[in-house]
């Protein structure tokens, strides 16, 4: 039986880049992504554009360690993360959060929501004590406040979930994705039913988790919220990605010219 590889310890420096190498992934008989090889560095946002079906969200879920690819490799620097046990990989799994299109909330507070990946970490014996001396207030928590103050909630933090607009709501999924601290966000489609007020909000916050040394990964419809935020461009087209490059080039002077017949709207799929 191979050896598994050697993993770093908590002890050791921090990941700075995730990349995909070679992979390819599909459903069934269906192949939705093919031989893609991409890496992302902490500090920057990349945008994934590409029409509907092409495989940005497959991609995302890959890049969250949700499942593994048909083949090619996932790594955290050299790292292969499904060559690594279960637990190593959960350890870097949690350096990853994710914001889906539709937030999904629970009917708690904004800040028992928030709270909830940092609690669920303390594990069970923190969480059983808490619940023995049946706390009605929990204690502030330093980076849900700091969270919740990034996407503009923080005096929102005792409301009730339930009494949220849409855009709201989508600012406190981001938020609790921000609040463990990770060193990559994965963001999928996360303000295409925002009105411009919460998608401004949002793109701030994206801003402010790159200036703080986030990797921040975006698949997005709109062109416009690419070259406002990305400072890379991905470009997915039946699965395969045909370019990536500064976000200038790509818009102005792609390599590829099925990039720009994309841009221009005149690719029909």
């Amino acid at each position: 039986m191979a050896q598994r590889p050697a993993f770093r310890s908590s002890q050791q420096s921090q990941s700075t880049t995730i990349s995909l190498s070679n992979v390819s992934h599909g459903f069934e008989e269906r192949t939705v992504l093919e031989n893609v090889s991409l890496t992302v560095e902490r500090g920057e946002t990349l945008a994934i554009i590409g029409p509907s079906g092409t495989g940005k969200t497959t991609l995302l879920r890959l890049l969250a360690l949700f499942e593994p690819p048909r083949s090619g490799r996932i790594t955290f620097d050299s790292t292969d993360l499904w060559s690594v046990s279960a637990d190593d990989r959960l350890t870097e799994r949690r350096q990853i959060g994710m914001v889906f299109q539709s937030p999904n909330l629970f009917s708690a507070s904004v800040r028992q929501n928030v709270s909830y990946g940092l609690r669920l970490r303390q594990g069970w014996r923190t969480r059983l004590r808490q619940w023995a001396a049946r706390l009605v207030r929990q204690p502030p928590m330093p980076a849900v406040e700091a969270a919740l103050g990034t996407v503009g909630l923080a005096d929102a933090a005792n409301r009730p979930a339930g009494s949220l607009s849409g855009g709201e709501a989508q600012r406190v999924a981001f938020a609790r994705a921000l609040a463990p601290g990770p060193e990559f966000l994965l963001l999928d489609e996360p303000t295409s039913d925002l009105d411009p007020r919460n998608t401004a909000v949002i793109e701030e916050a994206i801003e402010t988790s790159r200036a703080d040394g986030l990797g921040v990964v975006i698949a997005t419809h709109d062109m416009q919220q690419a070259e406002r935020i990305a400072d890379r461009v991905a470009v997915l087209l039946d699965g395969r990605l045909i370019e990536v490059g500064a976000t200038e080039a790509i818009f102005t002077d792609p390599d590829d010219r099925r990039t720009q017949r994309f841009i221009n709207g005149e690719l029909i799929y």
